[in-house]
């Protein structure tokens, strides 16, 4: 059984994916009428699409609320990582399979598709050396 705090590699990893993914929670749920549209030319004029987007919203504050209590509690670091890995992997592959189905998107939606990718095998590999011992 692991004591103490987590390591300052996975406290910082873990503070990192959650401090990121706050602007990108806001952009898609605080007021996604004006911020979809500014960044992706996504027009947002219905009650249900802005539902959805603040349920997005959700979800990503969520995951916050897990990384950063997996950083400050060493019972919770296992979870948080594996959370960040299943959450990061989960979205890179439902982009990658939009670029095989739909084509190229923004680029700001490709830079996210590969910090996915990088971030969700960082989570693996912290989390496969934090329980090595």
């Amino acid at each position: 059984m692991n004591h103490g705090s987590p390591s300052i590699k996975t406290k910082s990893f873990l503070l990192f994916c959650a401090v990121g993914l706050v602007p990108i929670a806001l952009a898609y749920g605080a007021e996604p009428s004006v911020s979809l549209e500014f960044l992706f030319g996504i027009t947002v004029d219905t009650t249900n699409l802005t539902h959805i987007m603040r349920a997005v919203m959700g979800l990503y504050f969520g995951m916050v609320v897990i990384w950063v209590w997996g950083a400050f509690d060493r019972q919770m670091t296992a979870p948080a990582l594996v959370c960040c890995a299943v959450f990061m992997i989960g979205l890179a592959l439902g982009r990658i399979l939009s670029f095989i189905v739909d084509g190229m998107p923004h680029w700001l939606l490709i830079v996210y598709a590969i910090l996915e990718i990088v971030l969700g095998l960082g989570a693996i590999m912290i989390f496969r050396g934090d329980n090595s011992q």
